[in-house]
């Protein structure tokens, strides 16, 4: 299927979604109980905290620390992204907090990334922390669809998640993607299948999902 056209944010239209959804974030964490910060996500087991001071790296690390931290890692990206998170989650809440909040504004990318990643990155982890704390995190629609839409055409960097061999379709903005039997529903929802979150994404959805997607 081709792309439906008007799938992708504008650069400042997507910065400013970014901003909102990272100081909105940031309401929720700060609401959060100590216990509650170290509840298991669906992002690989990260706890709550872990998630949290991810997504607080990206706009922080520079080059140079990120290829100290790949070597320290073997080689094995997602080992140093894990590692990196862990290591920054062992402080305060109050510390990740801040530094979460002194990400709104940037513009920086993470090294090899493109602008289209913290947008992602921001919608998905968002809700691996309220899907864990049990409450409800409204995508906007427009963001979630460019997340979608990045998901699929993803190529650099590499696509962590295999996509499913299925027709998505989502039910709530104008978003067609793939061949196969339909699935269809919001698309936050389908966003949270191509990003590996089944468990989460299943329910709201029709139609078969194939397995391993």
């Amino acid at each position: 299927m081709g792309v439906v056209i008007g799938t992708v944010l504008g650069t400042e239209e997507r910065w400013q979604t970014i901003d909102r959804e990272r100081t909105g974030l940031a309401d929720l964490l700060e609401s959060l109980s100590p216990a509650e910060w170290e509840l298991p996500t669906q992002c690989g087991g990260w706890r709550v905290r872990d998630v949290a001071a991810h997504l607080t790296l990206a706009p922080r690390i520079s080059y140079g620390t990120a290829v100290r931290e790949l070597v320290r890692a073997r080689g094995n990206t997602d080992r140093m992204i894990h590692d990196t998170a862990v290591r920054a989650a062992d402080r305060p809440p109050a510390d990740i907090l801040a530094d979460l909040l002194s990400t709104v504004g940037s513009r920086r990318l993470a090294p090899g990334t493109t602008r289209r990643e913290p947008l992602l990155d921001i919608l998905v982890h968002g809700q691996d922390i309220a899907l864990a704390v049990g409450r409800q995190r409204t995508m906007p629609l427009d963001a979630a669809r460019d997340a979608a839409d990045r998901v699929w055409t993803m190529r650099f960097p590499p696509r962590p998640w295999p996509l499913p061999h299925a027709r998505l379709v989502a039910t709530d903005i104008e978003w067609t993607r793939g061949e196969g039997p339909e699935i269809s529903g919001p698309v936050s929802a389908l966003l949270l299948l191509l990003t590996g979150r089944r468990e989460a994404a299943v329910p709201r959805l029709n139609g078969a999902v194939p397995a391993g997607s």
